[in-house]
């Protein structure tokens, strides 16, 4: 029920309830905006490459027994319909190294300027809206970028998805220095 969530952002959501659609890729703002990411970051001088998207609930369920009934690490604590890879406003990232491989060293400074380049990458991401994994406080997961717009697992699980009117979604995707506005299409003021 809307009501245990915030109501200021009633408008922003839309109930779709047994009827919401599990997505099939990426929300259109979270592509537009992970293809900046990868812009500016290239601007820099670091290669990055998207591991992961949208993820099926198959593949969660795969991954949540992965350490668990399955050999292997474990690399989450989420089931099928508790991820945001799940809702398609989640995706994991990775550095490309001179050698073209994949670098999964955090500490990595591909572009010699004396930074991380995973920690540079995330701030980028940060700047244009995204939460960072990195960030969390239990089970860091720096590959990890997600996009939630207030909405919570258990309301993506009720059915509640953004509203598509863009006019609400302007104001709401803006960044901290409104250099940003971000629709289902992006502008960039500059």
């Amino acid at each position: 029920m809307f009501s245990r969530h915030n109501q200021i952002e009633e408008d922003k959501y839309v109930l779709l309830g047994d009827e919401a659609p599990i997505p099939t890729e990426l929300h259109p703002i979270v592509e537009v905006n992970k293809n900046i990411l990868l812009e500016k970051a290239a601007e820099i001088d670091i290669d990055v490459i998207i591991t992961e998207g949208l993820r099926p609930f198959e593949k969660q369920d795969e991954l949540y027994n992965q350490g668990r009934s399955t050999q292997g690490n474990i690399v989450t604590y989420s089931k099928a319909g508790e991820s945001f890879h799940n809702y398609g406003l989640a995706f994991d990232y990775a550095i490309k190294n001179a050698n073209g491989g994949i670098e999964w060293d955090i500490d990595y400074d591909g572009n010699h300027n004396g930074q991380s380049d995973w920690f540079e990458v995330a701030e980028i991401a940060k700047e244009l809206g995204f939460e960072w994994g990195g960030d969390w406080r239990q089970f860091k997961d720096y590959p990890h970028l997600q996009m939630t717009f207030g909405l919570s697992i258990p309301m993506l699980q009720e059915g509640y998805r953004l509203a598509e009117d863009k006019n609400k979604m302007t104001n709401f995707f803006c960044n901290e220095r409104h250099d940003l506005i971000v629709m289902p299409f992006c502008l960039l003021n500059t």
